[in-house]
């Protein structure tokens, strides 16, 4: 199906998961994609050839959301990739989706293990978006995502459950001083989801599994498809005026 539009989506940390997902439904809604892989270019190819098997564009790019001192020479790609794929000078959407977990206790948890947190999740969402702000359109949006760890407590995911914390203040802070710009700034926090995510515990777990399922009022625990479609809204003139608001896409876990 081909259309006329000329939005184009960035979402990082795109080849796999709830990244992958969050690419082909902006694609359905009509966007071209970029994403970003670390080191899976393989999949991520497979992510744009479905895209563009759809009708839209797409690419990959690499990048290593925990080294900040790679955002300019990213960005610097981003530019070249728009003019040169994408006919624009400009993204509309950008989706600060990458990520990884630690699964540690409290009393365990290292300095480093800690300092990677900050750095995937914390400072890329703030410098990255920081550094794309020239390319993101007037009337743009941002999704960062978050988890709903952010709201409930499990052992042993403090580490990463507190930076999810820090992203939606972030949200609302961004929201508030881009409005100038007509740039809306949202928060999507998924619950228990089956991905290949913290090594695939939700998963493979069984116990685990249906721990989170008897949990949740809708029975059970989340998969990749259930929250690209909500990203995808947001990211969209449906959502126009949802601006500042942390989505839970959990299926009414621990209400």
């Amino acid at each position: 199906m081909k259309s006329n539009s000329n939005k184009v989506a960035l979402v990082t940390g795109g080849s796999r998961g709830l990244g992958k997902d969050m690419a082909l439904q902006l694609a359905k809604k009509d966007f071209n994609v970029i994403i970003t892989y670390h080191s899976n270019e393989r999949e991520a190819n497979k992510v744009v050839a479905e895209i563009i098997a759809s009708g839209k564009k797409a690419i990959a790019l690499q990048l290593d959301v925990s080294k900040s001192n790679g955002y300019d020479a990213f960005v610097s790609q981003v530019r070249e990739k728009l003019a040169n794929d994408f006919g624009t000078d400009h993204i509309h959407s950008l989706v600060n989706n990458a990520g990884t977990g630690v699964y540690a206790s409290f009393d365990s948890t290292t300095e480093e293990q800690f300092d990677d947190m900050v750095n995937i999740h914390l400072k890329a969402a703030f410098f990255l978006t920081q550094k794309m702000l020239p390319v993101l359109a007037d009337g743009g949006s941002i999704v960062n995502i978050s988890s709903g760890l952010a709201r409930f407590s499990f052992e042993n995911y403090s580490a990463y459950a507190i930076m999810k914390a820090a992203i939606e203040s972030l949200s609302r802070y961004q929201a508030l001083e881009l409005g100038s710009r007509k740039i809306r700034v949202n928060t999507v926090a998924p619950g228990g989801i089956e991905t290949d995510f913290g090594g695939g515990a939700i998963r493979d777990n069984k116990e685990l599994n249906d721990m989170i399922a008897n949990s949740t009022a809708l029975g059970r625990v989340g998969l990749p498809d259930d929250i690209g479609g909500v990203v995808a809204f947001l990211c969209s003139d449906d959502a126009k005026w949802v601006n500042a608001q942390r989505i839970e896409v959990a299926g009414g876990v621990y209400i």
